[in-house]
Order: structure tokens, then C-alpha cells, then sequence
């Protein structure tokens, strides 16, 4: 079985967020269940200087304004096809803003693109090999199934991965030609959205099955609060969607061989003598209360906004705050006054990949208050580090997290605390909940020895991909 997965990023060669991850993993994970999966990414400066040169597969004089080519290489256990595209892709930025944090201008272009060289590699094949199989990840890659179908006119399979439904991919219908979209799939029933393209929509509709991150997610994006305007055209392919949770780099987030833990931390003397370390490291006084940890971006899907309102319980309790994170200025600036104002809440404006092991090392405690979670992957660092995850019930966050109930407490099976509805009231009652449960450390205990037990790697979700590319390739 051989994949070509389609993506905007991937580590380690290049992340914004969760979705590279998930690209990044992909492949060897799937490499266990008998599936070749090799990655076309763009070629932006990053990946260019981590995955190298290559053999040249296809060249084109005009790609969506300029030249390019696509070439294969093998790096960092790899198969990578780069689209080297300098008139779109090497510029200095993000990969979809630019330094002063705009979406580039030609975003449409540049990932019709990665569509479009996406869509030829499947039709075409190169050097031999020629996917049975072509998975699409987000907007980004959504023209990909479109263009396979409308203008190389050869049926691969193809499936595309929604991560995050709130991104689109939308523009202007005056540019239909200048992204070699024909006008008569510029319909409700096609690619057009509120009289705009829309590129996530375009790979709803042409793609054969669809898949999200959680099954949870799944069932909640055909419900007009989570579908972003795009529930009805999910409602109607139902039959061919379904939801497959990540998984994480076990080896990576290992608490018992982690070499992101400092000297002053320890993988062997366990969580007591990393919780000191860290509250030194944030500069945090010694506490009876559980010792609590935020790693988020800071935006108003996250939650933090409502966290901020229930910080005062779960300070009235003896808790404390240590939070990492950066995004929205307000959000920001509403941290870093909480911080100034309080003694147990530290706050560091940023990311630091290491730091936030030592922070899954020493807490007691997540809190994860997402208003919508497609999957989340900090609630699961923290189950492999025995770090109780504080989440609400939404997405992959109640799909991954057993609820501190009475039954499963009774059971002996609890891994964390969930909140409903997602709002400050019930996130208090969650700070409640945690600090009592802190309190009885025999049954935090337990719960902690749960949460380590969960499975939280690729396995299982690699076998149903594998499954899932399996009953798509008879069809061809």
C-alpha cells in the first residue's frame, strides 16, 4: 500500500501546530501496518535547509506564477517530496504570515500549488512509484481531490483530514482561473461559500471519504456551533466520515528517558522532586495545593479567557499557576497582570519545546479549557507524564480524558476532570473538584498510575488508518 500524504507542514522539518505532528508521525507509525506513506511539503526555507537537495521528479515553467519543481529525497527517515516553488514558498514569515503577521496575499496561490503538485503526483506517479492512496491534510491541501479529478482525470482515491474546521482557505471568486478552477463547480453544491472559493470545502466535496482527528470532533462538526458554516455539506457525506484520534511520539514524551529534563530535573526521582524544580524554575513558593500548568496557545478557542475568571478558586483552594504560552496581545497582557498581581501564578510569553517537558515533568495538573479541541495532544503529554488533565468535554479532550465521576472513581479507572458546558461557572466547579481530589492523595494516586497506564501512542490509530486506505483501494 503506498500513500502520498499532502500536507502544509511536518516535523521535523517544519510546525505551527498540531497538524505537523500528526503529518510527521504519520508515516512511520503507518510504516508498522504495511503502508508506505511518503510527504509532499512546500518548499520554504526551513525545509529546504533540513531536508536538502534531490532528484528532480517533475518540472514546471508556470506554476501559479513562476517555476517550480518537485524532488524526492530521504531525510530524517523520510520520503519527502519538496515543492520547490521560489516565488512562493521562499520568503521569510510563517508559513502562512508574513513577519508582520499577515496572511500572505497569494496564500490561495501558493497552496493551490501544493495542491496542484499533490494532485499530478497521484495521477502521474514519478520514478516508479504512484500512491494507490491520496491523503489531503486541511484547506491547504483541499484543491488537491478537485484538481485529480477535473483536470488529470484519473481516479486515485483520495481522503482528506479536517483538523481544524475553522480554516478554510477562502478567496475571492474573481480569481477562478488564475487557480485553474473551472466556474461551473463555483456553486452551492460545489467549491463556492458565501460567494467566495473555498478551498476545505473543495476537498469535503471531492474527496472520497473524510476523517477528523477525534470521533467526538466528527460528530460535532455536523452541528451548526462547531461546523464553522460547513455542517451541512458534512451532514450530507456522513456516510463516508469518521473520526481517528492522534496519537503522540512516545519515544519523544517519555518521562523515563526524556532528555528535555534539566539537570535540575530527574526522569528516575519522580514527580515530587520535579514539581520543586519547577516551581523554582517559575519562581513559585512552596505550596500544599496542587501545583497546576497551562501550555496553550493563547487565543479565544484555548479558553483562557474563562480560566482567568476561575483563577481565584482554584487560588482560594492553595493552588497555583504556571502558564506558557503566547498569541493574542489581550490575552497576553491579561496573563502577565494576573502573574504581577498574584504570587502563585507565573507566566512565561513564548514557546520553549524543552520547557514544556519540565512543566509535564513536575505538575500535578493540567488545565486544558478549550472551547472546541479537534484532538489536543497537551492532555495526552500529560497522561504519559502523570500529570492530571483538567479538560472540557469537547472534541478529542472527551474522548481521550476519563471523568472523575463517582462510577469511574468506584472503578478505579478516573484519569482526569472533565467540565460542561464550556463557561467559567462549571471550569470553578472543576477547580473545586481538582483540589479536592488533590486532597485525598490516595485516590490522586491512583488516578496518576491511570492516567500513565493510557495508551496514548500511534498504534491503533495507525491501524485504522491502514484499514480506512484498505476498503478505499478495492473501489478503483
Amino acid at each position: 500500500m503506498k500513500v502520498l500524504s499532502v500536507a502544509s507542514e511536518c516535523v521535523p522539518f517544519i510546525k505551527t501546530g498540531g497538524l505537523a505532528d500528526v503529518a510527521g508521525a504519520l508515516p512511520a507509525a503507518l510504516a508498522l501496518q504495511g503502508v508506505e506513506m511518503r510527504v509532499l511539503l512546500p518548499g520554504y526555507p526551513e525545509v529546504l535547509r533540513k531536508a536538502g537537495d534531490g532528484d528532480t521528479i517533475t518540472e514546471e515553467d508556470d506554476l501559479f506564477g513562476g517555476p517550480a519543481r518537485v524532488y524526492f529525497t530521504r531525510a530524517k527517515g523520510f520520503g519527502l517530496y519538496v515543492l520547490d516553488a521560489p516565488h512562493l514558498f521562499r520568503r521569510e514569515g510563517t508559513p502562512y504570515l508574513d513577519a508582520d503577521g499577515r496572511d500572505w496575499s497569494d496564500n490561495p496561490e501558493r497552496f493551490a500549488a501544493l495542491s496542484w503538485a499533490g494532485a499530478r503526483l497521484a495521477a502521474q506517479g514519478a520514478g516508479g512509484w504512484r500512491p494507490d492512496v491520496l491523503h489531503a491534510h486541511d484547506w491547504q491541501a483541499g484543491l488537491a481531490p478537485l484538481y485529480l479529478q477535473r483536470h488529470f482525470r484519473v481516479h486515485v482515491p483520495t481522503v482528506i483530514t479536517v483538523h481544524n474546521v475553522a480554516f478554510h482557505g477562502a478567496a475571492q471568486a474573481d480569481r477562478l482561473a488564475a487557480l485553474r478552477l473551472d466556474a461551473t463547480d463555483f456553486t452551492p453544491e460545489g467549491i463556492e461559500f458565501w460567494g467566495q472559493i473555498n478551498a476545505l470545502k473543495a476537498g469535503l466535496v471531492f474527496s472520497d471519504r473524510i476523517t477528523t482527528v477525534s470521533p467526538t470532533y466528527a460528530r460535532e462538526l455536523t452541528r451548526p456551533e462547531f461546523g464553522a458554516g460547513l455542517d451541512g455539506v458534512i451532514r450530507a457525506r456522513a456516510d463516508r466520515l469518521c473520526g481517528i484520534l492522534n496519537g503522540i511520539d512516545t519515544d519523544a514524551w517519555d518521562p523515563k528517558r526524556d532528555p528535555d529534563l534539566a539537570k535540575t530535573y530527574s526522569a528516575a526521582a519522580g514527580k515530587a522532586a520535579n514539581k520543586v524544580a519547577l516551581r523554582a524554575e517559575f519562581g513559585l513558593p512552596d505550596s500544599d495545593g496542587p501545583l497546576c500548568i497551562v501550555v496553550s496557545r493563547m487565543t479565544q478557542q484555548k479558553g483562557l479567557d474563562l480560566l482567568l475568571e476561575a483563577l481565584p478558586t482554584l487560588m482560594e483552594c492553595g493552588g497555583q499557576l504556571a502558564v506558557l504560552g503566547s498569541g493574542d496581545t489581550a490575552l497576553e497582557s491579561a496573563w502577565q497582570r494576573a502573574a504581577a498581581e498574584n504570587p502563585s501564578v507565573a507566566v512565561r510569553i513564548g514557546y520553549d519545546e524543552a520547557l514544556s517537558h519540565r512543566m509535564m515533568a513536575g505538575a500535578d495538573a493540567i488545565i486544558v479549557p478549550s472551547r472546541f479541541e479537534p484532538c489536543g495532544l497537551t492532555q495526552l503529554y500529560a497522561l504519559r507524564y502523570g500529570t492530571i488533565p483538567v479538560v472540557a468535554l469537547t472534541g478529542g479532550l472527551a474522548d481521550t480524558v476519563i471523568p472523575a465521576n463517582p462510577a469511574a472513581l468506584a472503578a478505579g479507572a478516573a484519569t482526569g476532570i472533565q467540565f460542561h458546558p464550556v463557561g467559567a461557572q462549571a471550569l470553578n466547579l472543576a477547580m473545586f473538584d481538582l483540589c479536592a481530589l488533590f486532597s485525598d492523595q490516595k485516590t490522586w494516586g491512583q488516578m496518576r498510575r491511570n492516567a500513565m497506564a493510557q495508551p496514548v501512542g500511534w498504534e491503533r490509530s495507525a491501524r485504522a488508518y491502514a484499514d480506512l486506505y484498505a476498503d478505499m483501494v478495492p473501489a478503483q
